[in-house]
């Protein structure tokens, strides 16, 4: 029986209850529920049983009744239900419910049938995301910064497929503006041997830039006037960055379905269109030659200009001619992940989504994340010698390489500072998360392989004989695989699918080192080895799945 089973017949023990009370002529207010309201937890302490549920609490007030009452109903109802063991009241109103080792060993079998979709859910059936992340500006190599959203936007949006979603993911580039401009006279001043200007871009990349400039141009550079020889290196270095950001993003295991570049929006009227809509919808007014947008209305701290009173667009004007578009283009929930220094600019935004009549934190989430600092010898990394001042996603691979720098990244909330400890994420040990969850994948591979060498196959499937109490633990968790993922879509936080699967790691290696799966010496095969040959599959189905949800290969061998 899986959670969500168990779930729908509480629910239906709820109505049963409610329905009688009323044919009794007691008269109940309607509660409201679905059965995404009766949920279950898992008792901290497994003497309690499988599951709990504080339902009775939930609804006892509505019915005019006590919680025990209700709930001790409720248990007497769950009693009579295959695949219950035991159902006791503890407390002011818990249900504590046990199953029986057949029902809660059907699931290896559905974890096994159910293959890569165990886990997937519904949640956002026919809902459109964009999703908007990493977004560096193509004056340099992504940094740290970059490359935590890179990893974490991309297993989000992973989670949010999971649930149904469809998701865009989408890299809008900074294409327009005074960073460029500094990028493109620093690759310059390289080209010309003059030192970096004041404001510009050091390290060796630009030089590399520079160079490649040179020998892509159809012509001779050194022929133009100054200010066409910039607007040379500006047009093809830029390209350039591109080129090298999309690669090593791509490496990464990170790809995106569009690029948007941020020029766009200027060249193609969408920031008039914006302004124009927000005018109609009465939020625009002139004042001292500039255009406003009256986000006070909102609860901004202050009014934003749009367009300055010289005729130049304001940083804003590109965030409401983005915002439109997306909308334009039919998306029903816009996520951006922004960089620590950005907390600021969340309430001009959600300002701005209620001026066009959108919901703010629905149609528009924006989520911030904090630092990086990589870690060795319990030291700061220093700076990358080719990249100047930052360190980049080149180092990071280098250093641990994609599976453990994606699941370092990862792991922890991304609103909290992150270190990683790259000596640690480097090791081949248990200390190693990564190593620990890879480890244990590979182990239920092994266990396989080495189980069709000695001639046990899922023939027979007998759960009421995973009775220990490493398989009872063991089942317990690998049921909450569904409930994670709805939590980690719902939350935003794929983080919590990495805590997950080493947790489940650690049940497999001690249900392992209690439960054989092949035959010892001259023993016979028999149904427990076979039964058992499911549940060993199941787990790697669980952490196979857990693992692409990070983008994290999941290997057959270590």
């Amino acid at each position: 029986m899986t959670p969500a089973e168990l779930s729908q017949t509480l629910f239906n023990l709820v109505t049963d209850l409610v329905d009688r009370r009323r044919q009794a002529g007691i008269e109940v207010a309607d509660l409201g529920l679905t059965v995404d309201d009766v949920t279950l937890e898992r008792p901290r302490n497994r003497d309690h049983g499988d599951w709990a549920s504080s339902i009775s609490m939930k609804i006892a007030k509505p019915l005019g009744s006590n919680p025990r009452e209700i709930a001790t109903e409720l248990a007497a109802g769950l009693e009579q239900v295959d695949g219950v063991a035991s159902v006791e009241v503890a407390g002011p109103g818990f249900i504590n419910i046990r199953l029986d080792a057949a029902a809660a060993g059907a699931l290896a079998k559905t974890i096994v049938e159910a293959g890569d979709s165990y886990g997937t859910g519904h949640m956002y059936d026919g809902i459109k995301i964009n999703l908007e992340f990493v977004s560096a500006n193509p004056t340099g190599p992504i940094h740290m910064g970059g490359v935590r959203w890179a990893a974490v936007g991309d297993s989000l949006a992973r989670v949010l497929q999971a649930e149904g979603a469809d998701v865009t993911r989408e890299y809008y580039f900074n294409d327009h503006g005074s960073q460029i401009d500094r990028f493109a006279r620093s690759v310059l001043a390289a080209y010309l041997g003059e030192p970096t200007p004041e404001d510009g871009y050091g390290g060796a990349y630009i030089a590399d830039i520079a160079d490649q400039v040179v020998a892509l141009y159809d012509g001779d550079i050194a022929a133009l006037p100054r200010d066409e020889q910039q607007e040379v290196f500006r047009s093809i270095g830029v390209d350039l960055m591109f080129k090298e950001i999309k690669e090593k993003l791509h490496s990464f295991g990170v790809d995106f379905d569009v690029f948007f570049h941020e020029d766009s929006l200027h060249e193609s009227g969408a920031v008039d269109r914006a302004i124009e809509r927000l005018r109609e919808q009465g939020h625009i007014f002139e004042e001292d030659g500039a255009i406003w947008l009256r986000t006070t209305t909102f609860g901004d701290d202050r009014d934003r200009v749009i367009i300055r009173s010289n005729g130049e667009p304001a940083y804003i004007s590109g965030d409401i001619g983005y915002y439109l578009n997306k909308r334009e283009r039919g998306f029903d929930q816009n996520m951006i992940m922004l960089g620590a220094d950005h907390h600021g600019y969340v309430g001009r935004m959600m300002a701005m989504v209620a001026a066009f009549g959108d919901v703010p934190g629905v149609n528009l989430q924006i989520l911030i994340g904090q630092m990086v600092n990589l870690l060795r010898d319990g030291e700061p990394v220093r700076m990358s010698k080719r990249n100047g001042t930052i360190v980049t996603l080149d180092d990071l691979v280098d250093a641990v390489g994609v599976d453990a720098g994606r699941y370092a990244l990862v792991r922890s909330s991304s609103d909290s500072q992150l270190d990683i400890d790259l000596d640690l994420m480097g090791k081949q040990t248990n200390e190693n998360p990564v190593f620990y969850v890879q480890y244990a994948h590979a182990r239920t591979r092994s266990v396989a392989r080495n189980a069709a060498a000695s001639g046990v196959d899922r023939s027979v499937f007998l759960p009421e004989l995973l009775t220990h109490d490493s398989e009872s633990a063991l089942l317990g968790v690998l049921q909450e695989f569904p409930r994670v993922v709805a939590q980690a879509a719902e939350l935003r936080e794929p983080h919590r699918i990495a805590r997950y699967i080493e947790e489940v790691a650690g049940y497999y290696h001690r249900w392992y080192d209690n439960c054989r799966v092949i035959p010892q010496g001259e023993e016979p095969v028999t149904d427990v080895h076979r039964t058992r040959l499911w549940l060993n599959d199941a787990t790697g189905q669980v952490i196979r799945n857990g693992l692409g949800l990070l983008g994290v290969s999941a290997p057959e061998r270590m």
